[in-house]
């Protein structure tokens, strides 16, 4: 008891000045660590893909396996823990890399190229849409019968988005030269014919309808109607055309 008494009398003791420094050193103190910003965490760059032959050792035999977790380890990579990356902020050149992985460890898989033309290639920059479509139209070559959706989507993207009809154009005449395959729709391989007729290029779109119509490629007879049809659109706008001059 004595010496608590003790303590109290010494804390008594002590003069005011210090007690109110102590007071406003500890007040400073807290304003300090409350106007503190929280932690941040910073976004991790996406690494380069592995080989694919350390892709496929690592597989144990599962290639497919191993693709679609690919896929979920890039697609969960703008999205990490405490913190949210946009898509302009991503390395697409790494993107295209992983996309690639995937599908050479599963050629059959549809999931890359859907990733690249309609997830990735969404992005409001269009040097990084190029990149994707690019990147269609390099693996649409691989199995074209197979692969023709994602380079119909790209021409429509190159059109009506990045406005380029050059681009859209080449992308629609692949698609009718590669993918010859019997499960190819007919009006995949008019695409290229819708493509000029956008650019007015009204003598290619005549010669390519009239080479639709007796190449053998195109048999369904309401598609042959249709085309027979825009060819003699074409021959009458081009005749109003040359009344016009």
């Amino acid at each position: 008891m004595k010496s608590r008494r003790a303590d109290v009398r010494a804390l008594s003791a002590v003069p005011w000045p210090v007690t109110a420094l102590l007071a406003l050193a500890l007040a400073l103190q807290l304003g300090w660590q409350a106007g503190r910003p929280a932690p941040r965490a910073l976004p991790q760059a996406l690494p380069p893909p592995p080989s694919l032959a350390a892709l496929r050792l690592a597989s144990l035999g599962e290639p497919i396996a191993a693709s679609r977790l690919l896929m979920l380890y890039l697609q969960s990579h703008d999205d990490q823990a405490g913190v949210r990356i946009a898509w302009r902020q991503l390395d697409y050149g790494r993107i295209a890399g992983w996309l690639a992985r995937a599908l050479e460890l599963d050629p059959r898989s549809q999931y890359p190229l859907l990733a690249a033309s309609e997830v990735y290639g969404a992005v409001g920059d269009p040097a990084r849409v190029r990149l994707m479509l690019d990147f269609v139209y390099a693996r649409f070559g691989e199995d074209p019968n197979r692969r023709w959706p994602w380079l119909a989507h790209a021409a429509l993207v190159a059109r009506h988005r990045l406005h380029d009809a050059p681009l859209a154009l080449r992308y629609a005449q692949a698609i009718r030269l590669q993918a010859t395959g019997p499960g190819v729709p007919a009006w995949a391989h008019e695409l290229e014919l819708f493509m000029l007729e956008d650019m007015n290029e009204l003598d290619s779109a005549r010669a390519l309808a009239g080479a639709l119509l007796h190449d053998g490629q195109i048999s369904d007879p309401h598609e042959l109607r249709f085309l027979s049809e825009r060819l003699d659109e074409l021959a009458a706008r081009q005749r109003a055309a040359a009344g016009r001059h």
